[in-house]
């Protein structure tokens, strides 16, 4: 951090859209004259960075009103590297900012962070050699009035061939369909790394425990069976014996509703990557844990249970094959080009079942 490096540091804003030397802070005769997108108007895309490199954005920070989950889950962030017309992030701000479900909660890791639930910041790396665009899309139902953000890089980065560009894509399924495993990521193509996971997960079936499913890495042309299988998906998030809240720097829970069934989990893999050298994929299992009775009433013939771990019981519990509504964030670096990504889940695909009120309305400051 100390070193003396030959680069020039640079903050896109709304007021110094384009980054200049000795441009901040002019609107309004230098008195906050301008800090923010207002509005931020529904149907339309705004850019916030575009700059030529050499290059890396170190941090984003944005926050716009509170306590929309319309907003959350349908505000995007775009970024493209090195004039790609696809881009390599195409994420919603909440899922993005680490929690799933158009939720605000306070979450502190080491990547990204949504401090009191308000306050949303990216701290992952993200070289580009030859240009950066960043985008935000308002496909809510309505205008965001107030939209504030600051885009932090240096220029002038020694960025190598072997340095990857950074990643992020989302997906849902609502519900993913009983006895298949979800899918966080699949079809990524070259030489990377894998970052992280936001995995969100509404629970349709609550006379279980959900959490039992273990998530896989498909590495390199592995077929039905991956390289690295875990042993459940509390266990990946570092837990055991169920989920609670709780935050720390690579893994945590910052939602976790018995009530609503909904879950927001997270896990970033900074000090202990997967790297992939031809192609990945990453899925996670529906399992549960609970009675099979109550089970086989309630799914019939497509009941699936089975025992895996642990010494005969006077009880009926066993695994058994869930059907749930899942959602996940999942971050990587790779090198160029990006495949295409699945088309984004549509405006309703993404909202469906989570607004508490009417759609497009905000919900109450103590709901946030």
């Amino acid at each position: 951090m100390y070193k003396l490096k030959n680069l020039k540091s640079r903050a896109a804003t709304a007021e110094n859209k384009n980054a200049e030397a000795g441009a901040g802070g002019k609107a309004g005769g230098g008195r906050k004259g301008s800090p923010c997108i207002s509005p931020l108007k529904q149907g339309e895309t705004y850019t916030l960075l575009d700059t030529d490199g050499p290059g890396m954005v170190r941090h984003i920070w944005c926050t716009l009103p509170p306590g929309s989950i319309d907003h959350m889950r349908n505000v995007i962030i775009r970024m493209y590297w090195d004039h790609q017309d696809q881009a390599s992030v195409e994420v919603p701000l909440g899922d993005f900012f680490g929690i799933a479900h158009g939720r605000q909660r306070n979450i502190l890791s080491s990547c990204v962070t949504m401090q009191d639930g308000k306050g949303f910041n990216c701290w992952i790396p993200m070289p580009f050699q030859k240009h950066a665009r960043i985008t935000i899309e308002n496909d809510a139902t309505r205008d965001v009035d107030l939209f504030f953000y600051q885009v932090d890089f240096t220029l002038g980065d020694q960025v190598e061939e072997d340095d990857g560009y950074f990643h992020a894509q989302f997906r849902r399924a609502n519900p993913n369909p009983l006895h298949e495993d979800y899918t966080i990521i699949d079809g990524v193509q070259g030489k990377g790394v894998y970052l992280g996971t936001v995995l969100g997960v509404r629970s349709l079936y609550r006379d279980a425990w959900w959490g039992e499913g273990e998530l896989k890495f498909f590495l390199d042309g592995d077929g039905k069976y991956p390289t690295i299988c875990g042993t459940g998906t509390e266990d990946y998030i570092g837990s055991a014996w169920g989920l609670e809240e709780i935050i720390t720097p690579y893994q945590g829970v910052p939602l976790a509703d018995e009530n609503t069934g909904l879950y927001s989990i997270y896990r970033f893999h900074v000090t202990d990557p997967i790297y992939f050298q031809e192609d990945l994929k990453v899925t996670v299992q529906q399992i549960a844990y609970g009675s099979s009775g109550k089970a086989k009433e309630h799914f019939g013939e497509e009941y699936r249970g089975y025992r895996a771990a642990g010494p005969p019981s006077d009880n009926d519990f066993a695994y058994f094959d869930l059907s749930d509504d899942y959602c996940s964030t999942a971050y990587w670096y790779q090198s160029l080009p990006t495949a295409p990504f699945p088309a984004l889940p549509s405006k309703t695909e993404r909202s469906a079942d989570l607004l508490e009120e009417q759609e497009g309305t905000d919900l109450k400051r103590s709901d946030i």
